[in-house]
């Protein structure tokens, strides 16, 4: 079926073209790795069909076989981007906090590891249809119900961490993004940065105070640490809110 002609464009709402195994010069999972390869190494305005149809030695004909355009090939993407992150384990013995406190780690980690991918995010059709999407998801509303919520409210909350962790790290992987144009490390560009910083705070004390404390600070870590206390603040909401099972973590 045209990718005009679908229900819904998306690569997710149509089946998979596929050709006698011998005719295939390439498959859809090539196409996705060289995809991956390329946008981890020079950001996301380096993908286009034709460039990708270059790294793989491939004509359009063989690349359109898998993906109709550009926009599916996002939504392949930022599945397979999804398929890193670590769901939580069915009935895990630590508990329903501790599980979704891995997960949301993960997540973080993977988007850091992909900082491409928060441009994506909203522009990419149907892709919590993706398989990877639909089992982290499905593991995530089973840790909660462990925890008492009823399946109405562990959805919910799935949609409040995941909008946490993205949030967050959308900073972080712009941030990161713009060291690694400029080939600084953090702390270089910290110190080189700090002078001006000192000078825009004088008019305000609180600032003036918080800037004077995170001077010398390892902001790696001190990123870590934030993200750590900022998701068991959402996690106790959650809890209060919802009023999940007496000891269930």
């Amino acid at each position: 079926m045209p990718a005009d002609k679908q229900p819904y464009p998306s690569v997710w709402a149509r089946p998979q073209r596929r050709r006698p195994e011998q005719q295939q010069p390439l498959s859809r999972e090539q196409i996705v790795s060289a995809a991956l390869e390329l946008l981890d190494a020079e950001g996301i305005n380096a993908l286009s069909m034709r460039k990708l149809g270059i790294r793989l030695n491939a004509g359009a004909t063989s690349m359109y076989t898998h993906v109709a355009n550009k926009d599916e090939l996002l939504e392949l993407l930022v599945d397979q981007v999804y398929g890193e992150v670590e769901a939580p384990a069915a009935d895990d013995p630590a508990g329903w906090r501790a599980a979704i406190t891995r997960y949301a780690h993960s997540l973080r980690a993977t988007v850091l590891r992909h900082p491409w991918i928060v441009s994506v995010l909203g522009e990419t059709g149907v892709a919590y249809l993706g398989p990877n999407v639909m089992r982290q998801n499905e593991a995530v509303l089973a840790a909660f119900e462990q925890g008492g919520f009823t399946l109405e409210a562990a959805d919910r909350a799935l949609n409040t961490v995941v909008a946490y962790v993205i949030g967050v790290s959308t900073g972080e992987a712009a941030w990161l993004t713009t060291l690694a144009r400029s080939g600084q490390t953090e702390q270089e560009w910290a110190a080189s940065l700090w002078p001006a910083a000192e000078q825009a705070v004088q008019d305000y004390p609180r600032l003036r105070k918080l800037y004077a404390a995170q001077r010398n600070q390892d902001l790696s870590a001190a990123r870590d640490d934030e993200f750590a206390g900022g998701l068991a603040c959402v996690l106790h909401g959650l809890a209060a809110h919802f009023s999940p099972a007496e000891g269930s973590g």
